[in-house]
């Protein structure tokens, strides 16, 4: 009895450990945490962005993107805005983010997302890193929603033949976020039939021998480079399948808006 007296009062009286505070001055300095952050930042906390997240052809918020300012991504530039936490990609410059935590700096670096439950994961880690986890698991569960309507929804029988071909040849590995949202709209891809897991380039030959019924290829703008220049070629344009243009920006980021490519797609198989 003492005993337990005793520990409730050493528990009354013990510190109270105090929450670590969400930090006030956030800079994004990736194109996808910068979306990724401007949906989830409290008002004010997000203190800048970078350049690319308005730009139409690679972000999907790049109107909402001009009420933040923007920034280059250079260390230097960073520092002197003062944050208490920056968020970077994997492929975001490795000297900046080196510099940026040899300032002291603490950054949050996020791999690039290459399935759905990786995207879930990194919605819940930018709410924990910002302080706005029950928006982060509102958005989780609207993800989860609307990912299990489009699943239900699946019709049986044969699934066409998908493959995704971009600039210099590219090809989408069946281990990636583009290859799950094919198969989540009801395709079999040619990256899982060739048995490339990750990214390839895949020659024209190749493609026009394999025929699949769709080619999903990004959509080539004005001005377009020599890398784009197979998009435009005869050969690719006599195949028997279908071809759709999914922008870059719809599925380049983890975010919820690559549901809409999926619908997109799912209405063409």
């Amino acid at each position: 009895m003492r005993l337990a007296l005793l520990c409730g009062l050493f528990l009354c009286l013990a510190p109270v450990l105090p929450v670590a505070a969400a930090p006030a001055r956030v800079v994004s300095i990736n194109l996808c945490t910068d979306q990724l952050a401007m949906m989830l930042a409290a008002p004010g906390q997000l203190v800048s962005i970078t350049r690319l997240a308005r730009d139409p052809a690679a972000s999907v918020m790049a109107e909402a993107a001009k009420a933040w300012p923007v920034n280059r991504g250079q260390a230097e530039e960073v520092y002197l805005l003062h944050p208490d936490l920056v968020l970077a990609g994997r492929y975001t410059a490795q000297p900046t983010v080196a510099m940026l935590r040899r300032l002291g700096i603490p950054v949050a670096v996020f791999e690039p997302a290459d399935s759905f439950a990786d995207m879930q994961a990194d919605i819940a880690r930018m709410g924990a890193l910002l302080g706005r986890e029950p928006e982060a698991a509102a958005m989780a569960g609207a993800f989860a929603a609307r990912l299990a309507r489009i699943r239900a929804a699946s019709l049986p029988g044969p699934r066409p033949l998908a493959a995704t071909w971009s600039a210099r040849g590219y090809m989408s590995g069946h281990e990636s976020l583009a290859g799950e949202i094919l198969t989540t709209a009801g395709f079999d891809t040619l990256a899982a039939r060739m048995g490339r897991a990750q990214g390839s380039t895949l020659p024209l030959e190749a493609l026009v021998l394999a025929d699949p019924d769709l080619v999903v290829t990004g959509r080539i703008g004005p001005g377009s480079s020599r890398a784009e220049e197979p998009l435009t070629h005869p050969a690719l344009g006599a195949l028997t399948g279908h071809r759709a243009a999914v922008e870059d920006r719809d599925w380049i980021c983890g975010l919820p808006s690559v549901l809409d490519a999926t619908d997109r797609l799912k209405d063409m198989k």
